[in-house]
């Protein structure tokens, strides 16, 4: 068996992490190609020391030179470079079998197009590159023989609980809709009161889920369960009234598929990310992730609910987004980077984050997705508004 050649981009996040876990498990199946990072360089540093990756990139010069200099005194070989350009390389090398795009936030838009213009496999965690160019990354996939494997939690589910020949459309295969959980996050029971003087402290701790301090935020605001919406919207070519959120606290049922005689089809599993990061890696096979056994003796119960609304508005904002289409997704995305940012700086409250979103996604029209400039051009203008609206929102 030939080794997998593997680009980690976002090596040092919690999914960067996990995907080296499990790619430390199967040596015999895996090869770490390259690595990236923004500038969390001493954890890049220890993993080119353990994986000896033939790349490294990381923001700037400054940070590359660093690396360069520590690589160099430990004998490594590893070339390391900077920038988006480099970012570009490292996914479309010709030497490269899969991409994992891992990248948080907009960042990873523009590596991650290439990828799939290159034809690439690609296990994508990064759920920001179908909200912002939805329309242009599924056709660039289709187009350029690229695979696609999600790996967000719930959309590997939606993946493993959906006949093989779905892309055929949902329909035909007799798919009534999509149930897409949510944890509902640290605040689901916390009085609409006290979410205003809620913490980044408090926000970035998740009950079930260790992640980075955005996707946490996003988690507690429920835009993260938005953004994921829109993103099984173009994963799985389904209309948003068919996609229906289910708030699960237990996080143990991922996603369920409901299908229209009356069949509801679900993958279950301990709240471990390196699950689907191993299902996306060995797919179609199966291969040990180093995950707990599931002990459905010790959970006892499984509780579901409805989503609401009223106290989380950020999800009916990425639905709205969804619907409206062209770039309004993209806007929401870029003022929800803003939102959350400014909320982590405590210059902008939790019950903030929802009106600064809505007021920019207000403040300009949705154009047309034509291109990646286009999208590109939304964002930035988003950027703009929605952080000159920031001392307006209280």
């Amino acid at each position: 068996m030939r080794r997998q050649n593997v680009t980690i981009l976002g090596a040092t996040g919690s999914i960067g992490v996990n995907t080296l876990d499990v790619i430390r498990r199967h040596p015999e199946r895996y090869r770490v190609f390259a690595l990236c990072a923004h500038t969390r360089i001493d954890t890049l540093f220890e993993q080119c020391r353990e994986f000896t990756p033939q790349f490294a990139v990381v923001r700037d010069a400054g940070l590359a030179d660093e690396l360069a200099a520590r690589c160099r005194g430990v004998g490594l070989t590893t070339d390391v470079r900077h920038g988006m350009a480099a970012l570009v390389d490292i996914a479309v090398h010709p030497e490269v079998d899969a991409v994992m795009a891992a990248i948080v936030g907009a960042a990873g838009l523009e590596p991650t197009l290439a990828a799939a213009c290159a034809g690439k496999k690609i296990l994508l965690a990064n759920k920001e590159v179908l909200v912002m160019a939805g329309e242009l990354f599924t056709r660039a996939v289709r187009e350029h023989g690229a695979t696609l494997l999600p790996v967000d939690s719930e959309h590997s589910a939606i993946f493993q609980s959906l006949p093989v020949d779905f892309s055929s459309g949902l329909e035909g295969c007799g798919v009534r809709r999509i149930l897409l959980t949510a944890s509902g996050g640290p605040f689901w029971t916390t009085p609409l009161a006290e979410l205003r003087e809620v913490t980044p402290e408090a926000a970035c701790t998740h009950p079930n889920w260790v992640m980075g301090r955005k996707i946490s935020v996003d988690s507690a605001s429920m835009m993260n369960k938005g953004l994921e919406v829109i993103e099984a919207h173009w994963l799985f070519a389904c209309p948003p009234e068919r996609i229906q959120v289910v708030v699960h606290p237990q996080s143990v049922i991922h996603s369920l598929v409901e299908y229209v005689d009356g069949s509801v089809l679900a993958q279950l599993g301990n709240p471990d990310m390196r699950t689907p990061i191993a299902f996306a890696l060995a797919y179609p096979e199966r291969i040990d992730a180093g995950v707990a056994p599931l002990d459905l003796f010790a959970i006892g119960r499984l509780d579901f609910e409805a989503p609401d609304s009223d106290r989380f508005p950020c999800l009916q904002l990425a639905y709205a987004a969804l619907r409206a289409g062209g770039t309004a997704p993209a806007i929401l995305n870029a003022a929800n980077e803003v939102a959350v940012a400014a909320f982590l700086e405590r210059r902008l409250p939790f019950l903030g984050i929802p009106q600064l979103i809505a007021a920019t996604l207000e403040a300009l029209p949705s154009g047309p997705e034509g291109s990646l400039a286009d999208v590109l051009a939304a964002d930035a203008a988003a950027r703009q508004v929605a952080a000159g609206m920031i001392g307006a929102v209280t």
